[in-house]
């Protein structure tokens, strides 16, 4: 007796292969593992970018406590950050520039951060919106600032 011929008796002569039944029974348990895992990532990704922006933010100030000791004075807010990787006209001992890359990065949403100076709780204030772009807000929407 061979094995082979004992194989096809059993399959009935047919072809092996997945049923219908047992594809949607795999794709619905895919479906509910990325409905419970999804979630979760998106959150990461959103508490992510919050540490991105502080992050930069810290570099920012780095940079500008070091255009003070340079220039005696912080950029003002018609300078803005530029004046950290190009020499504002007035700014007289500028040793710059004081970004790694030379260029002021946006936000994580891809948007400019806001630079004031004189600030209204401290120096200077700088700060981003978040990802709704509003003042105040939780999780992803949270404005990460200089001050705190």
């Amino acid at each position: 007796m061979r094995l082979v011929s004992v194989t096809s008796k059993r399959l009935g002569g047919r072809s092996r292969g997945f049923t219908l039944l047992e594809l949607l029974v795999v794709l619905v348990i895919l479906a509910l593992l990325a409905g419970l895992v999804g979630p979760q990532v998106m959150k990461h990704v959103g508490e992510s970018k919050t540490k991105t922006a502080r992050l930069q933010i810290e570099e920012f100030s780095t940079a500008l406590d070091v255009y003070r000791l340079e220039t005696g004075r912080y950029p003002t807010s018609e300078e803005g950050l530029k004046a950290l990787v190009d020499k504002p006209p007035t700014a007289e001992n500028w040793a710059g520039p004081y970004l790694r890359k030379r260029v002021v990065p946006k936000d994580p949403w891809d948007r400019d951060y806001h630079y004031r100076s004189p600030g209204q709780n401290g120096a200077y204030d700088l700060y981003t919106l978040g990802a709704d772009n509003a003042e105040g807000g939780e999780g992803e929407s949270v404005d990460v600032v200089s001050w705190q």
